[in-house]
This record gives structure tokens, sequence and C-alpha cells, in this order.
């Protein structure tokens, strides 16, 4: 098999190691109002095996880290997601897989999938709860998968949507019975984070505890975005984007390509690095564009709005008046944009790789994933 360690494609500024997002299917076993991959049980394209396996060659051929199965639910292609986990391990790529739990209805079951899953090479299990998840898959379930995650010494992270009002938080997780069952070294494998819900709808300004919600003296905080150009997800439609993949279907522009032929990957790669806009995103955050856009236009308000930079990247490529200022001035700031990507991902990457002796950022996180 090919090694991993091929240097990456692109003739762009990007040079860090890349992530793949595979979605095998946008069908799900929940249908979550405003879900950010517009998945539902409805929802029958699926991605051919040939062309995920393909794919996953063509990841590792041009040096990508990971692959991140998510969905929809990849666990409904349950036989094709274990061959895909095994074609990635075999590669030397991390695998990782995003669910919702539905499959853990009993201790036995939870336990029976968690092993065929490492067996086929999973290093990383993310699930996904809160109160919309909720209605459809029980929080006891997540966390009996979390629990059965946790006994094989495995991290159980655990996302949970984050809104003003809801019911199901993270420590009403951890206060479930499987989860305090469990011996306290496992008990501490189970890591829950909160992460602010995001509505698909760019306008639509969603209640978040106090500080979320984004404004103008957060921008010297906010990074830019680690998604954009560095995870590329292959959808069941055929598309593929240039980002982690929410709200991605609403936005044409993040689709940079077509499941075609060998060079699927490598194409969509050089399509999205001759794009200024997502340089932009990379570099400053969509947030910062917004507040850019805002002293172009006074009449475009943004703060306060968004808890998730995803709604606020959403809100960029969706609103006329953001768009129009885009157009009217991106040129003033082209060198600066030039600037920001080539400090962040060449000079700081070559100077930590001198500092630490890694061809790769150890601070870099692999993005990706829900």
């Amino acid at each position: 098999m090919a090694s991993s360690s091929a240097a990456p494609a692109g003739h762009g500024l990007f040079r860090q190691g890349r992530t793949l997002s595979m979605m095998l299917t946008f069908a799900c076993t929940a249908e979550c109002s405003q879900c950010s991959t517009l998945s539902s049980p409805r929802n029958r394209d699926h991605l051919p095996a040939a062309d995920a396996l393909r794919a996953i060659d063509e990841a590792a051929e041009l040096g990508f880290l990971n692959v991140v199965f998510t969905g929809g639910e990849a666990t409904l292609r349950w036989d094709d997601l274990l061959t895909c986990i095994g074609r990635a391990s075999g590669h030397g790529l991390r695998t990782r897989l995003v669910t919702n739990a539905h499959w853990a209805l009993t201790r036995e079951a939870a336990e029976t999938a968690l092993d065929r899953l490492l067996d086929a090479g999973l290093d990383e299990i993310n699930f996904s709860t809160g109160d919309e998840h909720a209605r459809f898959v029980p929080l006891p379930r997540v966390a009996q998968a979390a629990a059965a995650t946790a006994r094989r010494g495995l991290t159980a992270h655990v996302m949970v949507e984050l809104r003003q009002e809801r019911e199901v938080t993270a420590a009403r997780l951890l206060a479930e019975p499987a989860i305090q069952e469990l011996e306290p070294e496992a008990r501490a494998l189970v890591r829950p984070s909160e992460s602010p819900w995001m509505p698909v709808k760019p306008f639509k300004v969603e209640r978040y505890p106090d500080g979320v919600a984004s404004r103008r003296e957060d921008l010297p905080k906010l990074a830019g975005c680690d998604s954009v150009l560095q995870t590329y997800t292959v959808q069941p439609n055929g598309r593929v984007a240039a980002c982690c993949g929410l709200a991605m279907r609403l936005v044409p522009e993040l689709n940079v390509g077509e499941v075609a032929g060998e060079h699927t990957l490598r194409t969509a790669i050089d399509e999205a690095e001759d794009d200024l806009l997502k340089l932009w995103l990379r570099a400053a955050g969509p947030e910062a564009i917004l507040a850019w856009a805002s002293d172009r236009d006074p009449e475009i308000a943004w703060e306060g709005m968004y808890g998730h930079r995803c709604q606020a990247c959403l809100r960029l490529y969706k609103d006329p008046k953001v768009r129009a200022a885009i157009v009217d001035g991106y040129e003033e700031e082209i060198p600066a944009v030039v600037q920001a990507a080539w400090l962040k991902d060449r000079y700081v990457p070559s100077r930590l790789s001198e500092l630490f002796g890694t061809a790769e950022d150890p601070t870099h996180p692999a993005a990706g994933g829900e």
C-alpha cells in the first residue's frame, strides 16, 4: 500500500497535513432541526464503496494525516465502514469515527460494536449528543457507548450541543449510571465538551449563554479557520468540499470538485487553493471578515449573532451585502491575506519543524468531523 509520507499536493500556500472527511451516507437515524449536513432517515444518497476506497488511497499518496468518517450516520454503512477503516489504517492514516451511538442498545451491543471498530483499526471515536440528538438517540445509549469505549482504554470524546436553554449537558452525561459505574481511571477517559448548536440559516440568531456569540472585542483571540483548505470532505452526492462539512451543501463555492477518477483530491486541492476567499478564511476567520465588511457597510450587523463560526461563514457566502463588500474591496486585502497565509502555513510550521525536528506543526490538531 502507498505510504502516507508523500509530499502534499497543491501549488498554493497551504503545506500542513490534511484531513480526509469521508461521508459514506447522508442517511441518519436522527432528524435534528437545523442539521448542519441536512441529513435524515429519508435521505438515500450514499457514496459507493469503490469511490470511498479510491479517495482513501489517494489521500495516502498525497500525504494526508488522517481520515474522519462522519455523515449522516456512518455506521448505517457498517460493512463498508469497517472496510474503509481497515484500508486507511493499512496506509498508516489515523482514523476517527463521528457517530450518534444509536447502535449502543445494550452494554453487550456497545462492546461488540467497539471491538469490531477497533479490530478494523479505528484510533478515535467522537459521539454527538444534546437536546436535538436525544430526541432520537436517548442519552443513556450515548453513555453506554462512551463507557464501552473507556473500558477499552480509549478516550471517549462526546460533543454536547450548547444552547442557553437545554436539558442535556456535559454534567448530565457524566451523571449517567453507565459512566458512574466505571472505575475512576476509565471514567476519566469520558471527556465531554460543549459546542454551540449551529442554525443553518445565515440570519437565524440562536440563544446561547453569555459570552458565546462573537463580538468585535473577541476578534483578537479568534484564530483563522483551521478547517478550510485543511479538511477535504468527500460527500455521498459525489461532491468534494474544501472544509469540514458543516452547511457545505448550502454553499456551492465550498464544493470544489467531483468524485471522479484517480485524481479527485488533487484536483479539488488545486481548485481550492486558487481561491482568495478561502485563503482569507483560513488566515483570519469568518468573524474577522464580517467585521471588515461591516466597516465598509455599516448596515451589515453581525456582533452577538454567531456562536458557531460555520454559521458566520455561511453568512459570508449568503448575504448579498457582505458579498458586495468583498467584491468591492478584496483587492486591497490581497497583500495582507497572502502574508498572513504564508506566516500561518509556511513560516511558522517551518520554524516549528526546526525547533522540534518534525515536518509537522506539533501544536496543530488533526481537524475534521463535527
